[in-house]
């Protein structure tokens, strides 16, 4: 496992999370970490290499971070991008490839064939995440886009919905606890 890679990801997705030019603010640097740590999860659930899955997780979304006008595209800008930064590690090609696999079918939204145990792994973690990072879901409805409560409400429970319907069929049954409960605090 290549922990230099992955302590240095994790503060450069940080470093960028920072910047005025990232429109999501912080709240996404604790999307990205829950991302990876349900990447790990499910990587080792899954039996997939939890490296290439960890790197990918930090990776998912640096477009988006780094600037918002890739956001339709993000999954294949970061993908370019997470090339550029792996070779800068002298990371190993046949790796950045599937690194670069995971990132560009990471979005459920876009219902790319994940193909392989990492990629579903990636993709997965992505969608999950957002039950581990619920406030900034509710600071999106109500700060950034000034919802009302019942409209803020309905926003957060809609995407948390969207979000556990884009699980594998194996993942479903792994988070159905989870996606119960916070569904059931929010009413």
């Amino acid at each position: 496992m290549r922990k230099d890679i992955l302590e240095n990801l994790q503060h450069e997705i940080y470093d960028r999370c920072q910047k005025q030019t990232n429109k999501f603010g912080m709240g996404c640097y604790y999307h990205i970490i829950a991302a990876v740590n349900n990447a790990e999860i499910l990587a080792e659930k899954y039996g997939a290499d939890k490296e290439i899955v960890m790197i990918a997780a930090w990776l998912h979304d640096i477009a988006s971070i780094t600037d918002y006008s890739l956001y339709e595209l993000h999954h294949i800008h970061g993908a370019e991008m997470a090339y550029r930064i792996l070779r800068e590690y002298d990371y190993d090609d046949q790796k950045i490839s599937l690194v670069q696999k995971c990132i560009r079918n990471h979005r459920g939204s876009v219902g790319s064939e994940k193909i392989s145990l990492e990629e579903l792994c990636v993709a997965d973690a992505d969608a999950i995440s957002h039950f581990d990072s619920v406030p900034s879901l509710l600071y999106l409805a109500y700060v950034q886009k000034c919802m009302g409560i019942e409209e803020g409400k309905t926003f957060v429970k809609n995407k948390l919905a969207r979000s556990f319907q884009k699980l594998s069929a194996e993942s479903k049954k792994h988070y159905q606890d989870k996606f119960e409960k916070v569904m059931e605090v929010l009413g």
